[in-house]
This record gives structure tokens, sequence and C-alpha cells, in this order.
């Protein structure tokens, strides 16, 4: 089971030399240590005076003076031989209120020790133990620094361990604070909301910023700024100052203001930070479409991308039949959906019940007046269509009647009176579902219930959903987190925000432990927000269901591909799980073609399709799963150059490229009412010398053959004649 606190990392540390303190003494040698690595080797090298980490690519200095202070006094891109700077020197480093008194790395610091660190997917660096020289303060801050080969980055994180006896109140953590010198915010765009839309001037992020980009436009240059904390507890701040940026928890002033109470003896690690540099762009499109990419696929731990078999076609029941499923209508549009080519059949809610028969949510007992025979033959029937099943539970809700409800009051979140409440939905129900704390040990509770679906019925497919900590759908902020004090894994409401998504990621690994090929659906709804996605969540989860669409005409998938668009590349695009599109939609293959870009699910119902359109939709999936097997393009999306922002009475369109073998890929382009038929496609992602094919789905009619240079330089020529239309194609060598 993944720390929580490590971000999915697994980390090995090795102490390669006294402490700094006995160095300072003894004035010992440089020790300079050199990994191995397919590009330029990681060097990371200390003295009394200060550690350097250089991968070839960037060199970070981490400098000691006589006063104690700790900072960043150079972070330089290396460019032939030189270096371009991108701080200026005595940085804040960090940023940390504890037993709310503010300490940085300009307070005065002994430095304890120095630790070479590496983790398991290649990256290498150091640790550096620091302990305050005013000695009433009884606790140290390790910061941790990773360098990762063939890329311009440095991952960071913060550490703080309680050495006393007392607890310490620890919040407003800044893990990464820098003072950039890409000169002062009238001369740079914050790429904000994953880095997608351009804001001038101070701005300080919120859950909706797991990646924000400062580029400079004069300078041609820039830093992408990377937030692994979950949900709405993240905060990246930029230019509050007029030329620094700092990313970690949410502060004091904000809303889910973060806080962490540490035991004695005990100790705190955030989720990491990761900046990443570049220059001699006019905008951040390359770093935003390959090379921050690189990082997130081969670093971050990503579930999705651990799975040697990907989903590529899902479908599920919610709509139109929302809560009103049984027996007959599942077994007759599985049978449909096979047809179809589905892989996964996921029910969703509406098979349960409470064992009193007044409540539908807590028990997770099965609805024998819809499914009298239970689900193990509902889910046999699945399977043997060729499916894996999959079903829906909300992981924090319980209602009146159930057996936790009667059994365990001390399980459910409480409002600020102190009663129990909902946080999912302000209305004022008879029989509402309660907000169950995952502060207590509902965990445990919820876990069994969930792994008797997996053995029982052989679950593959878990949708886990609703609120958990804050709804996407009311706005009062008293209703968030939990009040209880006496709950045993938080101490108070701002403590409830850390730890109730903590215990939902430790559930996920707890479920993936005893299920390994288990996808979990992390919905936006347990995430917190409309639409919300990160990192954080992707670290634990495989996917995350991101809205529901509900438009039979061309406005449909207009939505899944503007919502695909406004998170891709910054996040991995198949952990974007995107309903409600439905396969009896009048356009369902432009619906098919805009779900390629991420991870195709369809709802609907597949019975209403004659014989014919089932074969042409098994088609077009089938043809999908070849591209995949080929290429691997799952773990992939980029930006058509010239295609921007889905919209009304334009063209858009997405690569799907496998940038590190340059095999080739999927293209999917889309003509949304615009008035001109044809456009042109260029692809800057392959390799310059290799002739590829370019093939139409699902055919595999040959469009052009061109090398890498000229899908790069001219590209090829699109004709669409309806005004909604779209059209897949993949590139292959």
């Amino acid at each position: 089971m993944k720390n929580f606190n490590l971000s999915a990392t697994v980390f090995v540390s090795i102490i390669l030399c006294l402490s700094v303190s006995s160095c300072l003494q003894q004035a010992i040698e440089t020790k300079v240590i050199n990994v191995n690595s397919p590009t330029e080797p990681i060097v990371v090298m200390w003295n009394k005076d200060s550690l350097t980490f250089d991968n070839g690519l960037v060199r970070r200095k981490i400098s000691f003076n006589a006063t104690g202070e700790v900072f960043s006094a150079s972070y330089l891109l290396l460019i032939d031989n030189s270096g371009i700077e991108f701080i200026r020197s005595r940085s804040l480093e960090f940023s940390i209120l504890v037993n709310d008194k503010r300490y940085t790395g300009l307070s005065s610091w002994k430095v304890m020790n120095i630790v070479k660190v590496e983790d398991s997917t290649g990256g290498s660096g150091a640790s550096i133990l620091l302990r305050p020289l005013d000695s009433s303060s009884d606790f140290e801050i390790k910061l941790t620094y990773f360098l990762y080969p063939g890329l311009p980055t440095v991952r960071k994180q913060l550490t703080v361990i309680n050495t006393g006896n007392k607890l310490l109140k620890v919040e407003e953590i800044d893990i990464e604070s820098l003072p950039m010198a890409l000169t002062y915010s009238y001369n740079s765009w914050v790429f904000r909301q994953y880095a997608r839309y351009k804001h001038l001037g101070t701005y300080i992020g919120n859950w909706d910023d797991p990646l924000v980009i400062v580029h400079n436009q004069e300078l041609r240059r820039g830093i992408a700024i990377g937030n692994e904390a979950i949900g709405v507890i993240k905060r990246t701040g930029c230019f509050e100052d007029g030329y620094s940026f700092s990313s970690g928890f949410t502060h004091r002033d904000q809303e889910f203001s973060f806080r962490k109470w540490i035991e004695k003896e005990e100790q705190f690690s955030t989720p990491f930070v990761f900046t990443v540099l570049y220059e001699g762009q006019d905008d951040p499109s390359w770093a935003l479409n390959v090379t921050i990419p690189d990082l997130v696929r081969r670093h971050l731990g990503i579930r999705v991308l651990d799975l040697e078999k990907k989903p590529m076609f899902i479908y599920n029941t919610w709509y139109p039949f929302n809560k009103n499923i049984n027996d007959s209508i599942v077994y007759g549009v599985a049978t449909a959906a096979a047809e179809c080519g589905v892989e996964e059949f996921i029910v969703d809610d509406g098979w349960q019940i409470n064992l009193d028969l007044k409540g539908d949510r807590g028990d997770w007992a099965i609805d024998k007046r819809k499914f009298p025979d239970g689900l193990r033959p509902i889910f046999d029937s699945i399977k043997s269509l060729g499916m894996k099943p999959g079903l829906w539970i909300s992981i924090a809700t319980s209602q009146k009647g159930s057996e936790p409800y009667n059994l365990h009051p001390e399980w459910f979140v409480r409002d600020k009176s102190g009663n129990i409440t909902n946080l999912h939905d302000e209305r004022d129900r008879e029989n509402q579902p309660y907000t169950v704390c995952m502060g207590t040990d509902w965990k445990e509770h919820i876990k069994e219930k969930i792994l008797f679906c997996i053995k029982e019925y052989g679950l593959t497919y878990a949708k886990l959903d609703l609120t958990v900590l804050c709804s996407a759908y009311q706005f009062n902020k008293d209703r968030t987190g939990c009040y209880a004090t006496n709950h045993p894994y938080h101490k108070d409401r701002e403590e409830s925000y850390y730890v109730i998504y903590q215990r939902v990621m430790e559930l996920f690994d707890e479920l993936h432990f005893e299920a390994p090929d288990l996808f979990i659906d992390c919905t936006f709804e347990t995430a917190g927000k409309l639409q919300l996605m990160d990192y954080g969540i992707s670290q634990y989860a495989e996917g995350n269901w991101l809205s529901n669409v509900e438009h039979n005409t061309p406005l449909g998938p207009l939505r899944i591909r503007n919502l695909a668009w406004g998170r891709t590349p910054a996040v991995p695009a198949t952990t974007l799980v995107i309903g409600n599109m439905p396969l009896d939609h009048p356009l369902r293959l432009f619906c098919f073609q805009s779900l390629a870009g991420t991870l195709p699910i369809v709802l609907g119902d597949p019975r209403h399709l004659n014989p014919d359109e089932r074969r042409e939709m098994k088609d077009w999936s089938n043809w999908l799963r070849k591209v995949e097997q080929r290429h691997g393009y799952s773990e992939y999306r980029q930006d058509l150059p010239g295609y921007g922002e889905p919209a009304e009475g334009s063209w858009d369109g997405f690569a799907r490229i496998n940038t590190e073998t340059k095999s080739g890929g999927l293209v999917g382009i889309f003509r949304h009412g615009a008035i001109e038929e044809s456009r042109v496609i260029t692809l800057p992602y392959l390799d310059v010398s290799t002739i590829y094919t370019i093939k139409q789905a699902p055919t595999g009619k040959i469009v052009a053959k061109m090398t890498g240079e000229e899908l790069k330089q001219r590209g090829f020529k699109v004709t669409l004649k309806e005004p909604y239309q779209g059209m897949l194609y993949e590139i292959i060598h």
C-alpha cells in the first residue's frame, strides 16, 4: 500500500555522510554522487556551504549561510554549456506556520544532515534535515528534492517532524517558494486552470490549478508549477509580491484552510510540488504538450498508466435509466452493449436498498424487488458476454434506518451546531442520506462492503461517488468538512479537510491491495468540485467521472471535447471519464469520435440500435482497440497546432501520439458548425525522417504517406462535408 504522504513514490534513502553540522566543524571534502541515466548522469553534490543538483538540463543550488539561512541561490536551465538563471537569490525556499509562528528558509536553522534519496521511477536527489536554532522549537523540517533523467524539472516535498512532547499545529505550508527572474508580473502571463487560460497580474490559484505556468513573452521562457495536493486544499500563488510564486496547501484566510496536528514523535510529509523550466518558446505549448506529460507519465505514479490493459470502451446504466433499473433491463441492455463492442458494463445507482426498506444507502443490500436472484447471475451474464462488470457505490452516505445510522451515530459528519448533516445536498428531505466521516472507522466498514462485492460478484470496476468533504452543488462555506472534535482521525474541522481526503485515498490503496486490477472511478462529486481532477487523485484512482453531459444535439459532443481540452494535456486524458453521451444519440459516431480523446464511456439505451448500427459501433470500437495495441496511445494526448478550445462555428481536434516510441498514434478532427469544409492537420510530435502512413478510421483507407518532417511542416488535408462531423485517423510507420 502506498504511503499517502509520499504521493505514490517509494523512497530509498542512503546516508552518505555525517551531519552537515559536523562537516562545518571539520570542513570535510565535497561529496559528489553520480547516478547513471540514459542521458546525462544526475549529480548530487554538497559541502559545508551548499547542496547542488544537476542532471545536465537543470542545476539547482541550495545555500547554507553563516546566519542559518537555507535558500535556493540559483536555479539554472542548462543550454549549450551555459545556464539561464530562472530565480533571484535568497528565496524563502518554503514557508510554514508551526504553532502560529512563521518559519521560512530565511529563518535561522541548523543543518543536521544531508541524505541521498532515490525513488522507484529513476529519480535521484537529496534530503536536507533542518532544526530551528530557536531552542524552544521542538520540531525539524526535512526538504526532499528529486531530479529525473532527461527532464528539466525539480520535484520537492516537505516533512515536519515533531521532536518534542506536545502537539504541533501546522498550517499554511508552501512547499516551494521561489522569487522568479522573469522580470515582473506585467511582463508575464499566468496560465491558470490546468494551464489553459491566461491571467495577467497577481494570481491565487484554487482546486482547479494542479498546473500553473508563468510565461514571460518578452524573454520567451517560463516556469511550470505542478501541485500534487488533492482536491480543494491545494494552493499556488503567483506574483503576490510582484515577482515570486509559492505552491502548497491552502492558507488560513481561504476557504478549506489546511491544518495538520502532529503528535509527539510523529511526522507529516506533504505531497510533492514540481517545477519545469523551458525557454526559446513564444508560448508554453511544447512544455505543456510534451515535457510536462513526460514527467507525469514516467514519474508521478499515475494509477491508470500502470494497468497492463486499459479499458477502451465502457457502458454505464445511469442515463436514461437513473435508479429505475432491474434485472430484465440490465440483461437486455448488456446484450445490446456487448454487440456494440463494449468491454466494461457498469450497473449504476438503483441496485441497492437498506435492510429496513426505507432507504437505499448505508447497508448496501441488494434490492430483491428489482433483482430477485441477486447480482451474481447479472454479473455472470455480463462476463459471459465478454465484458467486465462494474458497480456504483456511494462511499460516504448512509440513511436513517440503516445499520450504520442506528449503531454508529458517532461515525457521521457534524455541522457547526454538532448535528448530523448532509454535505451533498442542502434540501431538507425526510429521508435524506447523511454524510459519514472518513475520519472515523466508517472507512473500514465501507471497505468491507466493497470488498464483498469484489469477491462475491467479481467486480472489476467501482464507481465510488457522492460528497465526502464538500459538495459540487452547494456553496455554503459553513457546510464543508466535519466539525466534530471527537473523531479519532481528525481533531477539528480544518484538519478534517486533509484527513478525509487522506483516508479516502488510503481506502483506494487498500482496495487495490486486495484487487490489483480493480478500476476505481473517483467521481468529481467525491473530489468535491464541478469537473475536478488532479494529480493527487490520479495517483490513487484510475479515473474520474468528470461530468454529466445530457444533450441529444451537437452540443453534447462539443461539451465532451471542451471538457477534455480544458484539462488535458495537464492531466492524463485517460483518467477523464466523461458521461453521459448515449449510444442511441442521433450523432452517435460524432459522440464516439469526441470521446476517443479521453476514456470512451457511453450510456443511453443500446437496445434502440438495429443490428447494422450495433455492428457499426463494434467496428469503430475494434478499430480504436487495435490502434491502442499498436501504439499505446491512451497514455498520451497533445494539442493540434492551430486548433484551440472547441467552440461552435469552428474546427477543433487532438492528437494522441506516442512521443516515446514515435510509432504514431491517434488523431481526431472535428468540424463543429464551421463554414469551411476543409482544414490541414500538422503534427510536430513524430520522428522527422520516418515515413508515416495516415489511415482513416475504421476502414484503414490510406489518406497520405509523409515523413515526420512533412507532417510537421505542411501536414495533410481533411474535408468534412457535414457541418457537424468528426473523423479519426491512425498515424503509423
